[in-house]
Order: structure tokens, then sequence, then C-alpha cells
């Protein structure tokens, strides 16, 4: 069989055009287009249809029990007031004070204050480790109840209170400088 080519049809010539353009759609742009609708329907509905929030539970409160045991009272404070003065650190004694005068008060150092008279003598064996005169003063600040101080000296000069100062100060002891009436 034979075939005359001559005669054949010819198909018309494609031109490419942007007005013509067959590619198909990329699917993110129907995901991308689907979530902006979705938005607006959403927040369409939110706005038509506000929901309110419901009104907070009022919670009872847990009733406090007022403490029948009476608050403690201090009187350490007052005790002290009136049987020490503290002496602040750079006093200096004037030596135009009449002697007398001076010999009715001696300097003490309180290194510590201890309920249990065990502490108070573990602090005394350790003061008189660095070669210090340590005692100790029992003192009831109350009705039964009883403190055990350890002081250091008494001084009857300032020149002797700031040595052993110095001296406690050096081995990292604070203490306290009082100043009373001399005891017989």
């Amino acid at each position: 069989m034979s075939r005359d080519f001559a005669k054949k049809s010819r198909a018309p010539a494609r031109r490419s055009s942007s007005s013509n353009h067959n590619s198909p759609t990329p699917g993110w742009l129907f995901f991308v287009a689907g979530l902006v609708l979705g938005a607006f329907a959403a927040s369409f509905y939110f706005i038509k249809n506000p929901t309110t929030a419901p009104a907070p539970k009022e919670t009872p409160k847990p009733k406090v029990e007022e403490n029948k045991t009476p608050k403690p009272r201090f009187d350490f404070y007052k005790l002290l007031q009136e049987s020490e003065t503290i002496v602040p650190a750079s006093e200096t004694i004037n030596d135009d004070k009449p002697a007398t005068d001076q010999n009715k008060t001696e300097y003490i150092l309180q290194v510590g204050s201890f309920p249990k008279a065990d502490d108070a003598d573990k602090l005394r064996a350790q003061l008189i480790m660095i070669n210090l005169d340590a005692r100790i003063e029992k003192v009831e600040i109350r009705k039964g109840e009883v403190w055990h101080r350890v002081v250091v000296g008494p001084f009857n000069t300032q020149a002797e209170l700031t040595t052993a100062r110095s001296q406690l100060v050096n081995n990292q002891y604070n203490a306290l400088v009082l100043k009373r009436a001399k005891t017989k």
C-alpha cells in the first residue's frame, strides 16, 4: 500500500502564548487559598457570635484560726539597758576625770551567750587557748530561764580592752564591748 504524502492535511502550527497556558495549578496555591478562606470564615463567625467568659467561681476563704499562744514578750532588752552600757570602739578615757570615777567602772568583752552551759564552756576553752582570760557568767533572763555569757575581762583601761579586742578580731571572734560598774 502506497501512500500519497502530497495530499496530506496539515495541522495548524501551535503558538505558545501566555493566555492559552494549560499547565496545572500547583497544590500549595490551593492550600494557601484554603487557609485564607478558613481564617476569614472563622473570624466572621466569632464576630457574629461572640463568646462570653464564664464568671470566676469564688472560692471560700479558709478560716484562719487565731493562735491561742500569747506572743513572747522580750524583757531581754530592758534588762540589758538597766545593767550595762555599750561602749563605742573609739572611746578614749580622759585624764581630766577624777581617779575615783575611773575606779568605779570596768570594761568587759562579751563574746557569746548560750542557753546551754556546754556550748558556753566550749567557747571559753577556745578563748583560753588564744591566751585570753575568759569566764562564764550565769544570768537569769526570766523566771527559770538561765543564759550563760562568755566574757573576757574585766579591763581597767581602754588600752587593755583594745589589745584584747584586736586579739579576738584576729582570731575571727566578734565581741560586744560592755561598760559596767565594778563588782566586788
